[in-house]
C-alpha cells in the first residue's frame, strides 16, 4: 500500500481501545483515529461503572497508555449516524471498526413497565454516573424499591440505592447526584432472581461489597437456599460460584442486624406484574419457582405481592441499531463472522467491522473484550491486501472534514484537560475528582489548557 493502513474505530470504551492496542502489537503499519459521541473518552468506564468501583476504573490507567501511543488519535464528541457516515468515513479509512457497545435497557414483557416510578437501570446508571444527555434529578420519593435481576448491574443498582449520600461522596458523583442521594427516602431495597443462587450472575468480589456499607443490612431468607443436581455441578465446576454460594449462605444464618436500611435478596421469584394505581407504581407481583434437577426452574404457581413503590429492571442491556449497518434486533448486534460485517444475505460489508457488544451482545466481564477485539482486528489484518483504499488517506483531510462541517470535536489533549479540570474540583474537598456533568462544560473544559 506504500503508506499505513487508516483505521477508524468507532467507540472509544473499552472494547474500541482494546481494538487499538491489538492493531498497533500486531505489528503492521497502521495509523488509527477514534470516534466517541461523547467529549470523553473510555465509555463504560466513565458512564456505566459504578463510582463506589474505584479499582475497577483503574483500568483507565491501562487505557490511558494506549491513546497515549503515537499513530493514535481521539475525535470526541462526534456522532456517528448524525455527524459522520459510513461512506463519509469510508473515504478517510480503509477500514471502519464499530465498538459501540450497549447503553439502552433489553425490554421485560410484564404488565405495568410503563407506570410512573418503572424505570430501566441503565436510566439510573446513566443519572448516577453523570451522563450528560440525561436529566439532572433522579425520582426517590419510594420508601421501598425492587430491582430485578441477578447480576453485577442489579447489584450496582440496589447498592447505590440503599447506601447513604455521604458514603457515595468519596467518590467523583457530580454534586447533583449527590444531592439526589441524600434526599433519598429508601429504607428498603428488595433484589429478586428469577433461579437460585447457584444461578445467579453475580461475581463474587461484587456481592461481598454489598456488607461492607456501615449503613446496609444485607438479608437472606433461608427458604432462599435450595440446590438440585444441576446446582451442585455448577458450584463443582465453578469456584466462582462456590464463592457467591458460600456467601449467601452465610448471610442465611447469620442474625439480622440494626442498620439503618436493609437490602433484601430474594431468589425463585420471577417477576409476574408490576402492580399500580393511578398511572403509579404500588406493588411488585413474583411468581414463586422451583428447580427442575438441572439448574433451571418452572413456575409453581403461586404468587406474591410485595409493597414497593418503584421497581428497576437490570434484565440486561441492548445495543442500538447503528446507521448503514445490518441489525439483529433481537440480539442485539450486529451479524458478522469473527468481526466482518454482514449483511441480510450473509455477504460481507467491506471495510466495515464490529467489536464489544455490539458484536457479541453485553455479555463478560470488561477483561473479556480484549479476546473479542483481537479476533476482528485479525480478521481486518487478513482483509487488508484486498480492502478498497481510502481516497483520502492523509490523517489531516479528516480533520479539514470536521472543521468544514462546524463540528466542534474534542481530541486527547482535550481529555487530559478534562481530567486536570476534574481534579481540581474535587481537591479543595479532598476528593479525586468530581465529574463534570454539564457537555458544554465538558467541552469548555476541554479546550482550556
Amino acid at each position: 500500500m506504500g503508506r499505513p493502513l487508516r483505521v477508524a474505530v468507532v467507540g472509544a470504551g473499552p472494547a474500541g481501545i482494546y481494538t487499538v492496542d491489538a492493531l498497533i502489537k500486531s505489528g503492521a503499519e497502521v495509523s488509527v483515529d477514534l470516534f466517541e459521541r461523547m467529549p470523553a473518552p473510555f465509555g463504560l468506564i466513565r458512564y456505566g461503572v459504578a463510582p463506589d468501583h474505584p479499582r475497577i476504573k483503574g483500568i483507565v490507567d491501562a487505557l490511558h497508555r494506549v491513546l497515549d501511543k503515537p499513530g493514535v488519535r481521539l475525535f470526541g464528541n462526534i456522532d456517528y449516524g448524525g455527524d459522520v457516515k459510513l461512506d463519509e468515513l469510508r473515504q478517510f479509512y480503509d477500514a471502519v471498526v464499530f465498538a459501540t457497545g450497549a447503553v439502552d435497557d433489553r425490554p421485560l414483557d410484564i404488565p405495568g413497565v410503563d407506570l410512573d416510578g418503572a424505570y430501566g437501570a441503565a436510566d439510573f446508571v446513566s443519572w448516577y454516573d453523570g451522563h450528560p444527555d440525561v436529566a439532572r434529578t433522579w425520582p426517590l420519593t419510594a420508601t421501598s424499591v425492587a430491582v430485578l435481576g441477578a447480576g453485577n448491574v442489579a447489584l450496582d443498582v440496589a447498592r447505590v440505592l440503599a447506601k447513604s449520600a455521604e458514603e457515595m461522596l468519596v467518590t467523583e458523583i457530580p454534586d447533583n447526584v449527590h444531592s439526589g442521594l441524600a434526599g433519598s427516602a429508601v429504607t428498603d431495597v428488595h433484589v429478586f432472581g428469577r433461579r437460585g443462587p447457584a444461578q445467579a450472575k453475580f461475581t463474587p468480589l461484587e456481592l461481598r461489597e454489598l456488607d461492607h456499607s456501615p449503613t446496609v443490612e444485607v438479608i437472606v431468607d433461608p427458604e432462599d437456599i435450595e440446590f438440585d443436581e444441576g446446582s451442585i455441578a455448577a458450584i463443582r465446576a465453578s469456584k466462582q460460584v462456590d464463592m457467591v454460594v458460600k456467601t449467601l449462605q452465610e448471610w442465611a444464618i447469620r442474625d439480622v442486624g440494626t442498620r439503618p436500611r436493609r437490602l433484601h435478596l430474594h431468589f425463585f421469584h420471577s417477576p409476574a406484574a408490576i402492580l399500580g394505581d393511578g398511572g403509579t407504581v404500588t406493588g411488585l407481583r413474583t411468581e414463586r419457582t422451583e428447580l427442575t434437577g438441572d439448574g433451571s426452574v418452572r413456575g409453581t404457581g403461586v404468587f406474591h405481592d410485595w409493597d414497593v413503590q418503584a421497581v428497576y429492571r437490570a434484565v440486561g442491556y441492548l445495543s442500538s441499531h447503528l446507521a448503514d449497518l445490518p441489525f439483529d434486533h433481537v440480539s442485539g448486534t450486529v451479524p458478522h463472522s469473527k468481526g466482518r460485517v454482514l449483511d441480510m444475505d450473509d455477504d460481507l460489508v467491506p471495510g466495515a467491522y464490529v467489536a464489544g457488544w455490539i458484536k457479541r451482545g453485553p455479555i463478560g466481564l470488561i477483561g473479556h473484550t480484549k479476546g473479542c477485539s483481537s479476533e476482528t482486528v485479525a480478521s481486518l489484518l487478513a482483509d487488508a491486501p484486498t480492502l478498497r483504499p481510502a481516497t483520502h488517506p492523509d490523517p489531516g483531510a479528516v480533520v479539514r472534514f470536521l472543521n468544514e462541517r462546524g463540528i466542534e470535536f474534542t481530541t486527547w489533549q482535550g481529555w487530559k484537560n478534562l481530567d486536570a479540570y476534574e481534579r481540581a474540583l474535587g481537591a479543595p474537598h479532598g476528593r479525586e475528582r468530581i465529574k463534570v456533568v454539564d457537555r458544554t462544560e465538558m467541552i469548555r473544559a476541554s479546550y482550556q489548557g
